[in-house]
């Protein structure tokens, strides 16, 4: 384990920059959805809806060996972090509208009633509230990110499950390098959801 611990934290830093850029991704997107799935028009509304259907409906491994064989010339992690940022993102629209329904309809009434322009309701009352309610789930959708990256091993990436068993492939190792790999995932994403259910209780009062 010792000797393979170097290739597996080198693996793993590939492991957490996929999380970090799929769930930032996640975040802007997400919110993007939220607010045009609110649009007055359904020409904008259909699409969106049916796209965001499509993807929640379609296992995020096909999604990967599609994207990665229609984009062939793309480099694989982009293609790996594109495709959990888009996965994510149409269930972090959910979570995002619950947040902004979740906003009291007397704060609209009371932006109407200043004559506050639309763009300056969303981005100066309604988004900071619809954040604030959501950043727990937005931290738990980021630890199930982070333990599905191993998916991204279906289109090379190197990541630290797919370097485990590459290790054990060679020194006929399995059981200990993949122990190894389940301890860091551990070791990783037990504290981040321990802050997370701290941060959710913070904000509940």
């Amino acid at each position: 384990m010792g000797d393979a611990l170097p290739l597996l934290l080198k693996g793993f830093e590939t492991t957490l920059l996929a999380t970090v850029l799929g769930i930032l991704l996640a975040a802007v997107l997400g919110l993007v959805v939220a607010v045009l799935g609110r649009a007055p028009t359904r020409l904008v509304t259909m699409p969106v809806r049916a796209v965001t259907e499509f993807v929640r409906s379609t296992p995020m491994l096909v999604q990967l060996v599609g994207a990665y064989a229609i984009f062939h010339t793309v480099k694989p992690l982009v293609i790996g972090i594109a495709v959990l940022g888009i996965h994510y993102a149409s269930y972090l629209s959910e979570v995002y509208r619950a947040g902004i329904d979740a906003v009291p309809k007397g704060q609209w009434e009371a932006c109407r009633a200043l004559s506050m322009s639309t763009r300056r309701t969303w981005r100066a009352v309604v988004l900071p509230q619809a954040v604030r309610n959501v950043l727990p789930a937005l931290g738990n959708y980021g630890i199930s990110m982070f333990k599905e990256t191993p998916f991204l091993a279906v289109i090379t990436v190197s990541e630290m499950v797919s370097e485990a068993r590459e290790y054990g492939a060679t020194h006929f190792v399995y059981a200990e390098t993949f122990t190894l790999a389940g301890l860091i995932f551990l070791a990783a994403s037990y504290p981040t959801s321990l802050l997370m259910r701290k941060l959710e209780r913070r904000l509940g009062h």
